[in-house]
C-alpha cells in the first residue's frame, strides 16, 4: 500500500515507479487474468503483479496521474473480438466502463480495436504489463502516455 498524500492506495510502488518511468509514446498494457503475461513479458516489458484487482478500479487511478497521448487517433486499446464472438455477438460491457472512465479523464477518442495476434504482438513491445485479476472477457487494454503541458508542470 502506498502511504503517500494525493495518490491512491491502490497503485502498488512498483506500479507508480512504471508510470514515472514511462514516456510519451510508451505504452502500458492492463491484461484481465488469462492473459500470457509472463510469456509477453519475457520478450521485454517489465511484468507488475496487480493480482486481485479489477481494471476498472485500477484504470480509474492510473488515469489520475498517466497522461494520455494527445497525439494518436486513439490512446487506449481493447483487444478485438475474434470471428467467432463477433458471430454470436458476444457483448463485452467492460469496454464501456472503460469508455466512461477515459471521458472522464477528458479522453474523447474512442477504444481502439486491435485484433488478438496484433496485440499480443504490440504488448510484447509495451512498457510494462501489469496482471490483474480481472475476469471480464476481453478486458484487457493498452494505454499510450502523452505530455505533460509545461504549464501543468510547476
Amino acid at each position: 500500500m502506498v502511504v503517500l498524500k494525493g495518490i491512491p492506495s491502490i497503485l502498488s510502488p512498483d506500479l507508480l515507479y512504471v508510470l514515472a518511468k514511462m514516456g510519451h509514446g510508451d505504452e502500458l498494457v492492463l491484461a484481465d487474468a488469462n492473459f500470457p503475461t509472463s510469456s509477453i513479458c519475457a520478450c521485454g516489458p517489465k511484468e507488475i503483479r496487480a493480482d486481485g484487482l479489477g481494471i476498472p478500479q485500477l484504470l480509474e487511478a492510473i488515469l489520475k496521474l498517466l497522461p494520455l497521448d494527445t497525439y494518436v487517433p486513439s490512446p487506449a486499446a481493447v483487444m478485438d473480438l475474434v470471428d467467432s464472438d463477433k458471430q454470436r455477438c458476444l457483448a463485452v460491457p467492460v469496454w464501456e466502463t472503460y469508455a466512461h472512465l477515459l471521458h472522464m479523464a477528458d479522453s474523447q477518442s474512442p477504444l481502439e480495436k486491435v485484433e488478438r495476434f496484433t496485440f499480443y504482438e504490440r504488448a510484447k513491445k509495451a512498457y510494462a504489463v501489469v496482471a490483474t485479476g480481472e475476469t471480464a472477457l476481453y478486458g484487457n487494454l493498452i494505454l499510450k502516455k502523452g505530455v505533460i503541458p509545461p504549464e501543468e508542470m510547476q
